[in-house]
């Protein structure tokens, strides 16, 4: 049996130690991708009742720019500190946070809480990854790796679901009431479980770093969010801002060059599975929210369908996307090998997003979900896979804020997909509603009807004439987004392509690093299952 040499005795990490703590970083997983999926169907009811439609996409886009920010930090912080005690605070913030969403009575106070609840989901997800490569060999991660993106799989199906359910039935609050019990359980397994070891670091980190790099990414989001709708590209406002990030950059490199523990560490691009991955998973990131993010926006309000309809017509994205995804991290864990797998990928989701510019208000729903299916196949392939990859190429000690900065860069190409294309969306939807509602003043007369608050409720008890236009206008809206991104995705495939072949590692980050638990921690139920010591299998 290899053994860990510590200071004290290291804990014997059994099998089922190792799937306790799964549980209890799936717990966590499980509220932070739920999150992000479970407002989709509501949101057209949400904005509508509290007055927000023009600002439609911040309720994404404050969930996904909170996340973005605090991926680095807890990524960076785990390495130097240890991963229990975040893991613990993020979820009790993201549960506190749900709480504060549940009540809100305006449209920017919910919007405060969603970026709250990004600070939150933010840890859960990058800690989640992290943990595993520390107590799992990359050889065996596939077996892990499969069931984390089944997890996804299950939110991207239940999220939906579930907000058109409470948008139709309990009401939309119902979104975040249910992360409150899911939040105090995951918190309860994890302070059971999550037995980690803790560090001192023995240098200062880099606080100046992190503080620059939040600055550089609120400011690319507020650019991408504002820039030819709040204000003009050529305004004052959005070129002092473009400056700003071009100075807070420049900056921000040379910090990172001098510190002693930088945020992160300009070595890690010299890596080149870190850069390919990393670049990959930003366009990935912004063509995956970009063209799903607005779906059930436009099931409901350009084909009629209510919110919990739109939501289950998404499942055969999530279909395609556990299909691939088990085959893939399955094929990997036998052979080892992965390079075929993200260039196909791309040219899968491709496929689908070139189906998708076909849609127009009269696609039958089955079509729709075709096209969805076809998309989370492309999906199944790519997205998981990065992480593993990027685990597999850095140093044990690295793990953390690789894999965080991997997860940056795919949730920094979220937020700017989100917001980059949700400006249009909104724009286009504004000019067009602007045009119903002139061309038809009667009906708007007799009716009250408030372009700014439009949910699919009210929209249905229109007169007939009002409601085809702003079905209309809804339709002509967002489909052309999708064809805005197909250069995205041919930039996608030249970089796949490139993404170098390293043999997956047979050992487990503790192991690497010359960690282990301290007896302290020791379940005495382990005592009875000889096993293996942090993943490694017995001599």
């Amino acid at each position: 049996m290899a053994l860990v040499t510590t200071d004290s005795a290291p804990l014997v990490m059994t099998r089922r130690r190792i799937w306790l703590i799964f549980a209890a970083l799936s717990a966590g997983l499980l509220l932070a991708s739920l999150d992000q999926m479970i407002t989709g169907a509501a949101m057209p009811t949400i904005v509508g009742q509290l007055g927000g439609v023009p600002h439609m996409a911040w309720t994404t886009t404050a969930y996904l720019l909170a996340t973005t920010l605090v991926m680095p930090l807890y990524g960076k912080f785990g390495d130097l500190f240890g991963r229990r005690r975040l893991f613990l605070f993020a979820i009790t913030v993201f549960t506190a946070a749900s709480f504060g969403a549940a009540v809100s009575t305006g449209f920017w106070e919910f919007i405060a809480f969603r970026a709250l609840q990004g600070v939150g989901g933010g840890g859960l997800m990058i800690l989640a990854q992290a943990t595993m490569a520390d107590v799992v060999p990359a050889r065996e991660l596939g077996k892990y790796g499969a069931p984390m993106g089944a997890i996804y799989g299950l939110t991207a199906v239940g999220g939906p679901i579930l907000g058109g359910e409470f948008a139709d039935h309990l009401g939309w609050r119902w979104c975040f009431w249910i992360n409150v019990p899911i939040g105090l359980a995951a918190l309860i397994i994890a302070a059971r479980y999550l037995t980690l070891p803790s560090k001192r670091p023995a240098v200062r980190p880099d606080y100046l770093g992190a503080a620059l790099m939040s600055a550089g990414t609120t400011l690319l989001i507020l650019i991408s969010d504002w820039g030819g709708k709040r204000y003009g590209w050529g305004s004052p406002t959005i070129l002092a801002m473009m400056v700003t990030v071009a100075v807070v950059i420049s900056v921000f490199i040379g910090v990172e060059s001098r510190a002693a523990e930088p945020m992160l560490p300009l070595r890690l691009f010299r890596n080149r599975t870190f850069a390919t991955t990393s670049l990959l998973g930003f366009i990935m990131g912004l063509i995956m929210f970009a063209s799903v993010a607005f779906v059930p926006t436009f099931l409901q309000m350009a084909t009629g369908v209510s919110a919990s309809a739109s939501g289950l017509l998404s499942i055969p994205m999530t279909i395609g996307m556990f299909l691939t995804v088990s085959v893939t991290l399955g094929a990997v864990t036998r052979t080892g090998r992965y390079r075929v797998y993200p260039p196909l990928g791309v040219v899968i989701i491709a496929a689908g997003m070139i189906w998708m510019t076909r849609l127009d208000a009269h696609t039958p729903a089955w079509v729709v979900s075709a096209m969805l299916f076809v998309i989370g196949l492309g999906l199944g392939m790519v997205m998981q896979l990065l992480v593993l990859l990027v685990q597999n190429a850095v140093p044990a000690t690295d793990v953390g804020t690789a894999t965080s900065a991997n997860n940056y860069f795919r949730e920094m190409g979220g937020a700017l997909g989100v917001a980059i294309f949700g400006s249009i969306f909104t724009h286009r939807l504004t000019g067009n509603l602007d045009t119903a509602f002139r061309a038809h003043p009667g009906e708007v007369l007799s009716t009250g009807a408030n372009p700014a608050a439009l949910p699919p409720a009210v929209v249905d008890h229109l007169p007939a004439p009002l409601r085809d236009a702003i079905v209309g206008s809804y339709a002509h809206a967002l489909v052309p987004v999708f064809a805005y991104l197909l250069p995205g995705l041919a930039i996608a495939f030249i970089v796949a392509l490139l993404i170098p072949h390293i043999p997956l590692a047979d050992v487990s980050g503790l192991v690497a690093r010359n960690e282990a638990i301290h007896d302290a921690d020791r379940d005495p139920r382990d005592e009875k299952e000889p096993t293996t010591i942090l993943g490694t299998p017995p001599a």
